[in-house]
């Protein structure tokens, strides 16, 4: 009896450390795509709802980039799903377009966290005439940038706002 006593007390001090942890996807944090543009999510709030700044690498004038504001919001998920979002970037800085990303945040066995988006870029155009060349269609694949404690997007990149690094 003594020694089943043993087992029990033994087995249930050590299960929290055989059943892996929860992986849960936070969207907060920075992220690079692979076009090795960054985005910085600032923490979500209650109701989902969330901003950051986006640094593209890519600009369709071929032009210098600077940070843009985006904002967005993230659907909680269901059961064992992982959540969705949606977010829109203007790239009123540099460019007279806007862009909104739709996607869904996935972890793997592994605790890689990755961002899976489809955008729609719509740039001004002068007339109705050159409408069907106004939106772009495309797919971005993010992954989370770790950084030291207390970098940030425009420490960890940069950009035509940093005057001391040559353009890109």
């Amino acid at each position: 009896m003594k020694s089943s006593a043993f087992i029990l007390v033994l087995a249930v001090a050590l299960v929290p450390f055989v059943i892996p942890a929860e992986r849960k996807c936070q969207l907060s944090g920075l992220w690079r795509n692979e076009q090795d543009s960054l985005m910085e999510i600032s923490a979500l709030r209650d109701n989902g709802d969330f901003q950051g700044k986006y640094l593209t690498r890519v600009t369709l004038t071929g032009g210098c980039a600077r940070t843009s504001p985006l904002k967005g919001a993230q659907q909680q998920p269901g059961e064992g799903g992982w959540p969705t979002f949606a977010f829109t970037v203007r790239w009123d800085k540099f460019s007279n377009a806007t862009t909104t990303f739709a996607g869904q945040c996935f972890v793997d066995s592994g605790g890689k966290e990755t961002l899976s988006t489809m955008w729609l870029l719509r740039e001004a155009v002068g007339s109705l005439e050159e409408d069907w060349k106004a939106t772009r269609v495309g797919r971005n694949v993010f992954t989370r940038k770790r950084t030291p404690r207390g970098k940030n997007l425009l420490s960890s990149f940069p950009s035509c706002e940093d005057t001391s690094s040559p353009a890109p």
